[in-house]
């Protein structure tokens, strides 16, 4: 199908990964490498699967100086003008209000605007684009409308939507699609009537029993100035600074109001600062997805992703050349060689074993997720240049 009109798309590219390190650090995260021997870095299948719904000028990429140049090199399509990048790490909130107010200074209040993380893993094309377009059909009514992921099993590692009733039948639509496809895609979409925190097992079984809850994936479509106008509302220091620095991005003052403003905005999360206040109020939709969504979020999660051979799966990393791993008597390990020697493993089971030139990480894939602690234990400690 042809690109929606009016709608753009928005890709935050930060974050060092921190649950797979050590493969994944500061300097180079996730969503720059090729995590599933797709031949295709994170980053570059999240634009490939972009693209059909807005074209590749439809895309814009937020992102710190650090990553900038790996990304144009990644993304050669994407347009100049479309490099947003930040000074420094603000929160999810910055990242897409800056990318909101750009382009509502450019487009106007009325354009649609989709954020969709680059580190995700997604199969599922053509349900992943109906989801979108159902949810552009939200947004022209006037939601904030988010994806939410089926839940297949008690995930205790994944925030959670509650929702309610179909949205109202009566709901009027803007143009930019006909009245009755809007009408059939929208009423898909449900009235969210809260956001949950990651729950524990016992609680996560019951969200999952009761199928009324999806996984929180993160991925928002709205009207450029309905999210601009809650962000008044809700944080007006933060919508502010945030409009200041719009109005100026396309000329000569960008870099000496951004080194100005950008330090002093709040630092919070688009979920803390739009999702949960505007759904308590009735204003958050949200459209239960069909395809298969990933997040990647820890060794284990990318262990399933990838094809096991003899019980083990091994990763190798296209730009660091190492021997194939042996492994003896074992099963259900995940290994990793990415220092240019060779790694054995003998008579052990359900091991990570992520192997790089300057750090070694031996673990459980039970305990895949403390491995942000470990991160957090290497910096306290003063461990910079290993993160």
């Amino acid at each position: 199908m042809a690109p929606v009109p009016d709608f753009h798309v928005v890709i935050p590219a930060g974050g060092a990964g921190t649950r797979l390190w050590p493969l994944s650090r500061a300097g180079h995260p996730k969503f720059l490498t090729d995590l599933t021997a797709a031949g295709r870095t994170l980053l570059q299948q999240t634009w490939d699967r972009l693209v059909p719904l807005t074209g590749p000028d439809g895309i814009g990429i937020v992102t710190g100086q650090r990553h900038a140049g790996a990304v144009q090199n990644q993304l050669p399509d994407l347009a100049e003008q479309n490099l947003w990048i930040e000074p420094g790490p603000r929160d999810s909130m910055a990242a897409i209000g800056l990318a909101a107010a750009i382009v509502a200074q450019r487009e106007g209040p009325q354009a649609i605007l989709g954020s969709f993380a680059a580190d995700h893993v997604i199969s599922g094309q053509e349900q992943f684009e109906a989801a979108v377009r159902c949810g552009i059909d939200a947004a022209r009514a006037g939601y904030i409308a988010t994806l939410g992921m089926r839940a297949t099993y008690p995930a205790t590692a994944f925030g959670y939507i509650r929702a309610g009733e179909p949205l109202s039948p009566d709901q009027s639509f803007a143009t930019g699609a006909s009245a009755a496809t809007g009408a059939q895609q929208v009423h898909a979409a449900r009235q969210v009537v809260q956001f949950v925190e990651k729950p524990d097992a016992a609680t996560a079984a019951k969200y999952l029993e009761s199928g009324g809850y999806f996984w929180n994936a993160g991925m928002f479509i709205f009207q450029t100035g309905v999210l601009l106008d809650h962000l008044r509302r809700l944080q007006p220091d933060l919508h502010a600074g945030l409009i200041e620095i719009a109005a100026v991005w396309d000329t000569a003052q960008r870099a000496t109001t951004l080194e100005r403003i950008w330090p002093t905005l709040t630092k919070i999360a688009i979920d803390h600062a739009i999702a949960e206040p505007v759904a308590a109020t009735g204003g958050v939709a949200v459209v239960p997805a069909d395809f298969t969504w990933n997040d990647v979020g820890d060794w284990a999660a990318l262990r399933g992703l990838l094809p096991a051979k003899d019980e083990n799966t091994v990763l190798s990393v296209p730009e660091r050349s190492s021997p194939n791993p042996l492994i003896m008597d074992g099963a259900s390990n995940f290994v990793v060689p990415a220092a240019g020697r060779q790694v054995v493993v003998l008579g052990a089971e359900n091991l990570v074993v992520v192997d790089t030139p300057d750090a070694l990480l031996v673990t459980t894939q039970d305990q895949a997720q403390e491995v942000k602690e470990v991160v957090d234990a290497l910096r306290a400690a003063g461990s910079e240049e290993l993160l």
